[in-house]
């Protein structure tokens, strides 16, 4: 079994029902959670939004309060002044261009304030069913550290380099079992190496020989 095979495969057996951990009933509120979540966990959005979309239904709903209140709803969590300011934007663009809809291309979707590329590519992949691989600060680690890229690549082109190496079919899938596989169990910080069924094709053991030496 090659590389790329043994990683996946590992990954099935470890996270077989790795899924989207963001709380959402619709596409908006799936939106809305992601552009929540830069630089903050999952957990964190999550215990915000459980009161946020018994507030905020719908785009017009976000547009009918002051800036400064909805700054205050999302306070909890970080760079809420910027997220509150782009979330309106993006509202007001849905209503204007989209039909109060989220659209379902890439394009389109990078349009909208605050979406980038991961943004879009979690809300293609998760609500509308598009194979796509959105390379998060967990699935950027793991790649790295199994050598699935460089160390220096950046996350476009580490995201090039996954959609290159796993068949498009398991992109969705493999997006979410990397975020478990980083989350839980190879995270930043005292991964679990000696635990760890990929140790043998993982850099970060040596990684830490060199630093340790």
């Amino acid at each position: 079994m090659d590389r790329v095979k043994t990683i996946l495969h590992v990954l099935n057996e470890m996270f077989p029902n790795a899924q989207c951990e963001l709380v959402h009933n619709n596409g908006f509120e799936l939106l809305i959670a992601v552009m929540l979540s830069a630089q903050t966990t999952d957990k964190s959005v999550n215990l915000l939004t459980d009161s946020l979309f018994k507030k905020y239904h719908t785009p017009q709903d976000f547009l009918q309060v002051p800036l400064e209140e909805l700054e205050q709803d999302l306070r909890r969590i970080g760079l809420y002044k910027n997220k509150a300011k782009n979330i309106q934007k993006m509202c007001q663009i849905l209503l204007d261009q989209f039909d109060g809809e989220v659209p379902s291309s890439q394009v389109e979707l990078e349009t909208l304030p605050g979406v980038g590329r991961k943004t879009a590519n979690v809300v293609l992949s998760v609500w509308f069913g598009v194979p796509r691989i959105a390379v998060d600060t967990h699935v950027e680690r793991v790649s790295k550290r199994l050598k699935l890229a460089y160390l220096n690549d950046n996350v476009h082109q580490v995201e090039e380099k996954l959609m290159r190496k796993i068949p498009r079919d398991k992109w969705s899938d493999t997006h979410h079992k990397m975020i478990f596989f980083g989350r839980y169990h190879c995270t930043a910080r005292n991964p679990k190496c000696d635990e760890c069924p990929l140790q043998d094709l993982c850099r970060y053991p040596n990684i830490n020989v060199r630093k340790n030496g």
